[in-house]
């Protein structure tokens, strides 16, 4: 095709580690294990933060109303589930 130098012979690229580095992250938040919203927020945020976004949610408020909160499930950097009861 062309080349003079052999593939096997050619170096592999060199990998960015700034590419790899995320800023924001988007979190699930299911409520009784169904998804009800999402949210991004920024990736060195605390669960406590984390908390408060999903509860601002205006989605997730919606299947919280009336209900009462029993539990909180944070997985960091994947998802907040929700447990509600009657």
């Amino acid at each position: 095709m062309g080349e003079e130098e052999l593939l096997v012979a050619t170096r592999w690229p060199s990998v960015d580690e700034s590419a790899l580095v995320q800023e924001t992250i988007e979190l699930v938040v299911q409520v009784n294990g169904k998804v009800r919203g999402r949210v991004d927020l920024p990736a060195d945020i605390t669960e406590e933060e984390a908390r408060a976004a999903a509860l601002n949610n205006e989605n997730v408020t919606r299947f919280l109303e009336g209900k009462t909160v029993r539990k909180f499930i944070v997985v960091p950097g994947k998802l907040i589930n929700i447990v509600v009861g009657g």
